[in-house]
């Protein structure tokens, strides 16, 4: 009998911050039937030891390159067997026996929700911005130029990170909230979804490709929600953005690998219209 729920943990190098979020499993997912996929980028002998040593049952998928994000997670899938899949970055700790059967309840409930994020805090408790609309050429602009810190660009990109929508009474009421798209890092999807959906495009290193699956569940009928009544520790280390402008390019590679992928994103989609509009709950 397959498993109910699929854990896919994507890893890269960070092998203190692996562990955390495998003990974190270990103790706050026992009573839901579940396996343990760990898609490892540049894989080594230790970090395979460490995997077994703490959930001795886990499959362990190494590369022996960085293959991304998009074909770490798709290779774990199709390893998979569980009706649900939660998704883990390395780096993420789950901090409530409850979290996951919670977030699979939603799902439960709801059965034209097929992507699902939680809220996504820091060590300090302070909330991370995970939830978004779609991106749009001004919110690029704003986002990677010093126009964001102007009157203007922080008016974009506070509808960009749904300010209106977040601090909204149904957030307060812990009630999923429809969202453009989700930030990678947790992620609870039905596995009928993606059978519709298809897996994350592997065009995208890093960057967008959580951006391009929510948009395609969305065009293909399935509700992308943001979760508050559950919350997830991030260590989110915001690679990209450590230098702002034009300047970053030069002086940081994740900024270029951002940018390529924003492009590759515009080119796919052509500059169509995103397939949900989300306004303000009433």
């Amino acid at each position: 009998m397959p498993n109910k729920l699929s854990i896919i943990v994507n890893h890269c190098r960070t092998p203190e911050l692996l562990r955390d979020c495998l003990e974190s499993v270990r103790t706050n997912v026992r009573q839901i039937d579940y396996e343990l996929i760990v898609a490892d980028s540049f894989a080594h002998d230790q970090t395979a030891g460490l995997v077994k040593k703490i959930i001795p049952e886990a499959i362990y998928l190494p590369f022996f390159k960085n293959v991304g994000f998009g074909r770490s997670v798709n290779e774990a899938i199709k390893k998979s067997s569980g009706k649900y899949l939660l998704i883990l970055n390395a780096d993420t700790v789950l901090c409530d026996k409850n979290a996951v059967s919670s977030m699979i309840d939603c799902l439960r409930t709801d059965p034209a929700i097929g992507l699902l994020g939680p809220r996504l805090v820091n060590s300090d408790g302070s909330v991370q911005e995970s939830a978004f609309r779609f991106y749009d050429i001004p919110t690029l602009i704003c986002r990677r130029t010093v126009l964001g810190k102007t009157a203007f660009g922080k008016k974009i990109l506070a509808r960009f990170t749904l300010k209106d929508i977040l601090t909204s009474a149904n957030v307060a009421k812990n009630q999923p909230i429809p969202v453009g798209w989700l930030m990678g890092s947790v992620l609870l999807v039905r596995r009928s979804a993606v059978a519709k959906v298809g897996l994350l495009d592997e065009r995208f290193f890093m960057y967008f490709e959580d951006v391009d699956w929510a948009r395609r569940f969305w065009k293909n009928g399935f509700k992308v929600v943001y979760f508050s009544a559950v919350s997830v520790f991030h260590l989110h280390l915001r690679a990209s953005r450590k230098s702002r402008g034009i300047f970053s390019l030069f002086l940081n590679r994740y900024a270029r690998i951002h940018l390529s992928s924003a492009v590759k994103y515009l080119l796919k989609y052509a500059f169509r219209k995103p397939p949900i509009s989300i306004r303000v709950c009433p």
